[in-house]
């Protein structure tokens, strides 16, 4: 069986060849020329520092693991060692599992991540690790990459081969850029003078317990917890691959129609509830009403025009970069206190089609949280590198996550409860009806956001004036209290939806 898969594999490198031979040339090309990039930095590692290896080695590794675990899921790669394609030859799936395991390193990507494992273990070597332990970290790493891709590729085949779509690829892309940016501006901000950085040291510490760093430092740093977690890792994607293989060619899979789903769009992402389609329908309506593009793109540049004043009147610019991140979320929190005005027609839709309140306030938050999560990913780390402290990042998530959630949560009801005119769909974003109404509901939001995020604030002025542990409490009660008020305004505003939906199709048909 083995053999045989070997030989599949083989067929298959041999026809990328043979039938798109310039692909594969520029292919082997750029691996060629990348994995000799790594090899030479691993080699110039040899000569420096113990703490300087080890933190190449730990963030460089761990960003080669989440490449293997992550571009089978974003890419749409179809795997050539796919197990359903062995159902025919009525082997066991236990084989089957164990032959397309083995066949793994016959791949362009897994030659490139062995000629890395060698000269990592080269580098372990250079710094006295024994040649045995060497050899055994480098295979760990290699059968670690190999099964991450495995276990990637049948989830992806599994859970993903009906809803590959550009919106789901720019979902994927979007949670690496909140993990990537973070990561990125963090190490720019550290202090390179004096060696690596202490903060870099702690983080790498922690990187080194985790499933996607624990191989690549093993041998430098054999502490207890990383050798469990190097070995557990290894046998939890076995498992998971068994599992999977198990899966696919023991159940029979309904089967799915491409010419239905086809040019549906955010409906084939979301979740097929009621819910899941007003979040599609939501998503669409963000996308290409210049109205919620206006109100979104003017935030940013609001919290920074915000500032200038204060740097101004001479307010330090380390405390000054505090002020953006916090003030992005209060208005990302308030900006849907009037969604219901803005989709008139989908709110008869809803009502219509019997779509209960709080599917109705779950689906429309959707959108704005896509936009919220990485404009805030962004924004606290910048503004926390310019400060120069990390300390303080624990109270700027808490107090940003109570803003954010605790706007949000009164948004649900005060759309519903006191909705307003807006300007109509193609008319400027800058014009505005006449109004009689709608500032009570404005500023109803804010102040509630505002006392929302007054405990997380109270423990964040604690912290500022040298309280030991107050910033965990600024995490912890920003995001208890924010996330109460999203829930607690989630299920009212979907009440007050459900008892008030002839008024809001009378305030949709007028308005």
């Amino acid at each position: 069986m083995v053999a045989h898969v070997l030989r599949l594999r083989f067929d298959v490198l041999v026809g990328a060849l043979r039938f798109h031979p310039a692909r594969a040339l520029t292919a082997l090309a750029a691996a060629v020329v990348l994995v000799g990039a790594i090899v030479l930095a691993l080699l110039r590692l040899q000569d420096a520092p113990l703490a300087s290896a080890l933190v190449v080695l730990a963030v460089g590794g761990a960003a080669v693991s989440a490449c293997f675990a992550v571009v089978p899921l974003v890419t749409p790669v179809r795997d050539p060692l796919d197990p359903r394609a062995f159902i025919v030859t009525g082997r066991d799936w236990r084989l089957v599992a164990a032959a397309t395991a083995a066949a793994s390193p016959l791949s362009l990507p897994s030659a490139a991540v062995i000629v890395v494992a060698v000269a990592v273990a080269l580098t372990w070597v250079a710094h006295g690790v024994d040649p045995v332990a060497a050899g055994f970290g480098a295979a760990l790493i290699v059968v670690t990459q190999l099964l991450l891709a495995r276990v990637a590729l049948g989830v992806a085949a599994l859970v993903l081969a009906d809803r590959r779509s550009r919106e789901l690829t720019t979902l994927l892309l979007l949670g690496i850029a909140v993990v990537a940016i973070p990561v990125a501006v963090f190490l720019a901000s550290l202090n390179w003078d004096d060696g690596v950085p202490g903060p870099l040291l702690a983080a790498v510490r922690t990187l080194a317990v985790t499933p996607v760093g624990a191989a690549w430092v093993l041998p430098l740093d054999p502490r207890p917890a990383v050798v469990i977690v190097a070995v557990l890792s290894v046998a939890a994607l076995t498992a998971a691959w068994i599992l999977i293989v198990r899966r696919m060619l023991t159940h029979t899979e309904r089967p799915v129609s491409v010419r239905e789903r086809r040019g549906l769009g955010w409906f084939t992402v979301t979740p097929g509830t009621p819910g899941g389609a007003v979040a599609a329908r939501s998503l669409v309506y963000w996308l290409r009403d210049p109205r919620y593009l206006v109100d979104i793109a003017i935030i940013p540049v609001a919290a920074v025009v915000a500032v200038v004043p204060l740097i101004i009147v001479g307010v330090p610019h380390e405390i000054a970069a505090l002020i953006p991140a916090p003030l992005i979320a209060l208005l990302l929190g308030w900006v849907v206190h009037n969604d219901l005005a803005y989709d008139g027609s989908a709110v008869w839709l809803h009502i219509s089609s019997a779509v209960r309140g709080a599917s109705d306030r779950v689906g429309r938050l959707v959108p704005l949280l896509l936009v919220a999560l990485p404009l805030l990913a962004i924004a606290i780390p910048v503004g926390i590198g310019i400060h120069g402290d990390w300390n303080v990042l624990p109270v700027m998530v808490g107090v940003c996550s109570a803003l954010l959630f605790g706007g949000l949560g009164l948004s649900s009801v005060s759309s519903v409860l006191a909705p307003y005119a807006v300007a109509r769909h193609g008319d400027s974003p800058f014009q505005q009806p006449q109004r009689t109404g709608g500032g009570v509901a404005q500023g109803a939001v804010l102040v509630g956001a505002l006392l929302a995020a007054s405990p997380a604030l109270w423990w964040s002025w604690r912290f500022l004036q040298g309280e030991a542990h107050a910033q965990w409490w600024a995490l912890g009660t920003g995001l208890g209290v924010g996330l109460l008020v999203l829930a607690v305004g989630i299920l009212i505003g979907g009440l007050l939806f459900d008892r008030r939906g002839d008024r809001l199709m009378a305030f949709a048909e007028t308005t």
